[in-house]
């Protein structure tokens, strides 16, 4: 894919990325600050528990359910958020727990959204995935134990991986 290349971005565009980059932190502390207000109300259950597997199957569409509960990868160019460039928060669908932010997010030419680390470590955990004769190093969601996706080498990432 080609993209127009320009040699000095307007100060418009300057002034636009600098207003979303700050919409996305005024969301972020906005939303910290609930959770923070309901942890010291006693309102917020670490051990909440998740949905049973016939109301994920009745809330989740036929692809969320199958990404999310049985490890499958969504489909590359024909998902929901692969070519989503607005700025903002991605949480997890079952539970709604802060996962990535678009801050550090990055097209990796996958079809697939793709970010370099999580908003918290303490969000996501790591295993072993030995499925598919591959040793990779897959991602999960901590709550919900929902599978996010696999960490991959990428010398396009700023990190050095997605």
């Amino acid at each position: 894919m080609d993209r127009i290349q320009h040699k000095r971005s307007s100060p418009l565009t300057l002034w636009l990325g600098l207003l979303a980059a700050l919409a996305v932190m005024a969301g972020f502390l906005h939303y910290t600050s609930i959770l923070a207000e309901k942890k010291r109300s006693g309102d917020y259950n670490y051990l909440k528990s998740v949905p049973s597997d016939s109301i994920l199957r009745a809330k989740l569409t036929e692809e969320q359910y199958r990404v999310t509960r049985l490890n499958e990868t969504e489909t590359a160019f024909r998902n929901e958020y692969w070519n989503n460039t607005k700025p903002g928060i991605y949480v997890d669908i079952i539970t709604n727990d802060p996962l990535f932010s678009s801050l550090n997010q990055f097209d990796s030419g996958t079809g697939r959204p793709t970010f370099t680390k999580p908003i918290s470590p303490d969000s996501v955990f790591e295993q072993t995935d030995n499925s598919h004769d591959m040793q990779r190093v897959e991602v999960r969601a901590k709550l919900s134990n929902s599978h996010i996706g696999h960490v991959f080498k990428d010398a396009t990432s700023p990190t050095g991986e997605r």
